[in-house]
């Protein structure tokens, strides 16, 4: 069954983020992420304000997904991203057809 990654980002440094978008596809390429929609026009309708960058990626597998995120690969980028840029990430798992 497919899974999501949901991601809510504001950047506060768009140059240091670069590092973070430089690394992080290796990851994605691994574990097979097809990108859904990526920093794309948004508005947030009820809760927290709009964040500047909205991210849906899907995965093969709720098991791809968590290992992804949790490899070495997207470890190396998420601490690039840490220190200039405030993300929310879910991972959700799909419907069955």
């Amino acid at each position: 069954m497919k899974a999501y990654w949901i991601a809510h980002v504001d950047v506060t440094d768009p140059d240091q983020y670069g590092q973070y978008t430089r690394l992080a596809p290796a990851a994605f390429a691994r574990f097979g992420a097809r990108f859904l929609a990526r920093g794309g026009r948004s508005e947030a309708l009820e809760g927290r304000p709009t964040p500047q960058r909205s991210v849906v990626i899907e995965f093969d597998s709720y098991a791809q997904a968590l290992a992804c995120y949790h490899s070495e690969e997207y470890q190396a980028a998420k601490r690039q991203r840490e220190v200039v840029a405030r993300a929310e990430v879910i991972i959700v798992e799909g419907m069955a057809p």
